[in-house]
Formats: structure tokens, sequence, C-alpha cells
């Protein structure tokens, strides 16, 4: 009798489960979607009749704009592309104050055009904590106030209030897992966290790559920003691992979320690509890496993937921008973000369904081999002569740490501990970290503390460990879960979880 009881409550439980899942498909079915960033500070671009033409003619559904713009909003209407509305930094102060301008504000921008003109997202402030005048004090009362004109409406379930940000709103984000948010930013922070989280509205970020490259290029490989790298970044806390820095990014965010507690947020990118054209210290902005990057991104992101500690996870992208807009200040590379010129003519072949084939495969180096191996060139990773006795520490310690480094070599009576100085003992350390990740170059940052040289470290009885070939993903995480059987049975958890959730996203892909 027992055992058919439990059978019977096991069959129930599927049942369950099935008519959960069938009425979920709706929703689970969506799948990630990219939109397009439409910014208008230019001269000499086309009307936004023309703009949103030209927006329908490469079939792009989703589109985001700076302001409510009459003629732009106008332009939308009986397109049925979904459209993400922004309130600027300067109308903050009046929206936060008083509950009559948000009130006027719907009243006279959004109700004339809607619903002929699909208005699903009002992004209520852009990076305040990026401004000159930091104005993130005001942004939360501010989206209290929208979203309460929105209820007097009846509005409040189909737009959705929110804020965008930049990834400068993270203190750390490499390990993804050690993602953390600026101690900084708490005040503002944790109000807006409880915000998005009771009302189901997601956290948008502005994510830049290229910034990460162009700013430490000998930290950040040019594959791996370009989702085109042909080996891996190991997270040693989780076993994850990356092969591009765009899935890094969001992951630290969704791990900064995480730590707060905060576990039902949806991450919503907001901004990302790479401009055609820069100065001429920025010469990675080319038309071929822009066209690499967006059409990499809009491919990994259609094909629902997921992240490393998301998989098959919705990652909703706007890619910037429509245009080219040559009113911007500040490097050549900030008026050169456009998919198109103002005449409407293609900065570069962008296919937008996502079908292509995968763009820009590694190319071979001048010695053979491919752009993000190290092939028969060895390199090592040192400490910086730069870096401060602080920042070297910290770095020691979480190398030997939580980066799974076999530090005995640097104790007492042991062959590297001589010299007994911390930079020879955070260049041991650093190495062995960088080679046990695949000699990647992200995996000799350390916070700006490592750097990398091609000749051999190694001194008297103190060898320097070389990486030879690639470690595999698998044989980084034996070695590490190897170290204690209660680390093995963590990770082994941890992996089965994101097994299942996996093969879960796997099966809703296959009934959607």
């Amino acid at each position: 009798m027992g055992r058919k009881g439990g059978g019977e409550e096991e069959e129930g439980l599927k049942l369950v489960f099935a008519f959960t899942l069938l009425f979920a498909l709706p929703v689970l079915c969506r799948g990630s979607i990219v939109g397009v960033c439409y910014g208008r500070n230019a001269d000499d671009l086309p009307t936004p009749d023309k703009a949103v033409d030209l927006i329908q003619q490469h079939n792009i559904k989703y589109a985001r704009i700076y302001d409510a713009n009459i003629q732009v909003l106008k332009a939308f209407a009986n397109t049925g592309i979904e459209l993400m509305i922004g309130i600027s930094n300067s109308d903050l102060l009046p929206f936060s104050q008083f509950q009559s301008n948000a009130d006027t504000w719907l009243k006279n921008n959004i109700l004339p055009y809607y619903p002929a003109t699909k208005i699903t997202y009002i992004t209520v402030g852009a990076e305040v904590t990026e401004a000159p005048n930091n104005e993130s004090a005001l942004v939360v009362p501010a989206m209290h106030n929208i979203l309460t004109s929105l209820k007097k409406l009846g509005l409040h379930k189909k737009i959705k209030v929110s804020t965008t940000h930049s990834l400068g709103v993270l203190s750390r984000s490499f390990p993804p897992s050690a993602g953390a948010f600026s101690s900084k930013h708490a005040l503002f922070l944790k109000p807006l966290l409880e915000f998005l989280a009771e009302n189901q509205s997601p956290f948008m970020i502005d994510i830049y790559p290229y910034y990460a490259y162009r700013d430490s290029p000998s930290n950040v490989s040019l594959d791996y920003a370009l989702f085109q790298s042909s080996s891996e970044v190991i997270d040693p806390n989780t076993g994850l691992l990356y092969t591009n820095m765009f899935d890094a990014q969001i992951d630290a965010l969704y791990f900064a979320l995480m730590a707060l507690n905060f576990r039902t947020i949806k991450v919503m990118v907001t901004e990302t690509g790479w401009p055609s054209k820069g100065s001429p210290k920025e010469t990675a902005a080319t038309p071929d890496n822009a066209q690499i990057y967006n059409a990499n991104l809009i491919r990994h992101v259609i094909n629902d993937t997921g992240t490393p500690a998301k998989p098959g996870e919705d990652v909703d992208v706007y890619i910037f921008s429509l245009f080219n807009e040559n009113r911007k200040p500040g490097l050549e590379s900030e008026r050169n973000w456009g998919l198109f010129y103002p005449d409407q003519t293609s900065v570069y072949n962008l296919d937008f369904s996502g079908r292509g084939a995968v763009v820009g495969m590694p190319t071979p180096n001048s010695n053979g081999t491919a752009g993000g191996f190290n092939g028969t060139t060895k390199t090592w990773c040192i400490a910086s002569s730069n870096a401060t006795q602080l920042d070297l520490q910290n770095a020691v310690d979480w190398a030997c740490s939580t980066g799974n480094v076999d530090c005995s070599p640097i104790q007492p009576s042991q062959p590297c501990f001589q010299p007994d100085n911390l930079a020879s003992h955070a260049s041991y350390a650093f190495n062995a970290y960088y080679q046990q990740n695949g000699a990647t170059d992200i995996a000799c940052t350390f916070g700006g503390t490592g750097v990398k040289v091609d000749k051999d470290p190694s001194y008297d009885n103190c060898l320097y460990m070389t990486a030879g070939t690639n470690k595999t993903g698998a044989s980084n995480i034996t070695a590490m879960t190897s170290s204690s059987s209660k680390t093995s049975s963590s990770s082994q958890n941890l992996a089965g979880k994101w097994a299942y959730s996996l093969i879960l996203a796997t099966l809703l892909r296959l009934l959607c």
C-alpha cells in the first residue's frame, strides 16, 4: 500500500508540474529579445518617420528612446514595435517632488499615444551614479510617483518602471561570483532594489566590453571582448567557464544581486555595442570589430543560451545605437557607435535575425596560433612593480584562498620562500593562478596588480608553472574540487542545480 501511495503522490506531483509548466509557457516561451537605441544627438538625421521605417525594414521589434518627443512617439504608432521611453536626469527633481508633475507628464506624453504606440518601459533617469551632479537620491521617489500615476490609469502592469546604470555601480566584477555593489551607492540601491523586486521590474544595465578592452588591453584580450575567444576563463569559486566578457559582466551583476538576497530581479541590458571608428589610440574601434561584436552578440542572445550562472535564461539586449551621433563630446569613438549613417546607409552589414554564421572566428597571429591561445609563445604572470603593498597582500590572500592556488611553495623552508618579500610571493601565486586558468589575459589582472612577461621568472629551485597547453574546464574543476571533500560535495550540488536548470531550459525551448 505504501508503495502505491508513494507512486500516486509522485504521479500527482508530475501532473501538477505539467499543468504549471503548461500555464507558464506563454511567459517562459517569450525568449530573449534584441532591440536598438534610437538616440538623436546629431545633425542631419532622417525624420522620425524615416527612422522608424528603417527599424521596420530590419525587422527590429524593440526600441529605446531617451525622451518623450511627440514626433517620435507618433512615428512608432501602429508599428507593433515595443518602446522604452526615458525621463532625463534633469527632470528628476520635479518628478520626485510632486505627484502632480508625474500625473501631468503621463497625461501629456503617454495617454495621447498609448496603446497605438506600444510603450512597455519607462526609464526614470540614466546612469545617475555617473552623472556630474549625483542625483541618485531623486530617482526612487520619482519612480514611485511615475508608478502611482500609472496605477491611477490602470497601466502599471503593462508599463514597467525602472532606471539604467553603468557597470560602475559595481565595486567588484571579477571573478563574476565575487560581484558586489559599491558601498558608496548603498543608500540609493537598497530602496531601488526593493522597488524593482516588489514591482517585478528589471535591473537595467549598460554594458560595454569595448571600454574594458580599450582601457586595459594587457589584461583583457580582444577575442574575449568580441565573443570569439578560443580559450575559457574559469571562475575559481564556482567552476563556471566564461568565453566572453559580456556573460561575465552580467553574471557579476547577478551574483551582486544574490549577495543582497535579491534573487528574483531580472537583468536587462539597455545599452551595449561597439564603435566603428575612433581616435588614433582607439585601434580596436573599426567597422570589422563592430560587426563582429554585434553579430555575435545577436546570435548569442537569440539562441537563448543565457549565461554560465543563468543557463537558458532570457537576456534582453538593446544595441547602441541606431545612428552615428556627431554632436556627442569626447573621443572620436563617442560619435561612431551607429549601425547606420544619417543618410540611412549601413555602416556595416548586420543580420538582426541571429541566424547567420558566427562572425569573425579567431584569426592566426604572426606566430601561427589562433588569437586567445598562447601557442608556443610562453608567458608568465608576475606582480607589478607599481602595485602597493596593500593591494598585493589582498591579491595574494585571494589567490591562496578563493583562487585555489597551492601556495605551499612560498611558505618558510620551501623552494620559493626566499627572497622573503611580498612582491616575490605574489609573483609566484599570481603565475600559478594564471597558468591554472588557461593563461588568458583576464587571469592576470588581480585588480591591476598583475602583469604578463615573456621571460621565465624561475630561479634556483623555485620553478614557475607554465601552461604548456590550455587546461580544460574539467581538469580545472577536478583540481579544485579534489582539494577537500566538503568543497567537492558543494561544487557537485551546485553543478547539479545548474545542470537541472539547463535541462529544464532545453525542454522549454523544445516545447515552445
